[in-house]
């Protein structure tokens, strides 16, 4: 299946406060994301049950990918701080 990536708003606006190189690893992530989403582990979440995740070391912290499959489209959320021990992710969800 051909799946399209469809990014948030939030996600948008977390992007561009980063810099070229993470920029760069996060796409390299998101082109293994669209060749097999089902490839990452996946997550709790209260919305929706397609909800997995993606380590990431952005600028030397420990940076998730979170993103929902709603076939055929990919929705990337957000990118949580892993510190924050996912207490923004059902915020993020809701305005998907």
């Amino acid at each position: 299946m051909n799946f399209k990536i469809i990014p948030s708003n939030k996600f948008n606006k977390q992007l561009k406060k980063l810099d070229g190189n993470s920029k760069k690893i996060i796409y390299d992530k998101i082109q293994l994301i669209k060749q097999n989403p089902y490839r990452y582990k996946k997550i709790h979440s209260n919305k929706f049950s397609r909800v997995f995740r993606v380590k990431l070391s952005i600028n030397k912290q420990d940076t998730r990918l979170v993103y929902v499959i709603i076939e055929p489209d990919i929705i990337l959320a957000c990118l949580l701080d892993r510190g924050r021990n996912y207490k923004d992710l059902d915020k993020y969800l809701k305005r998907i």
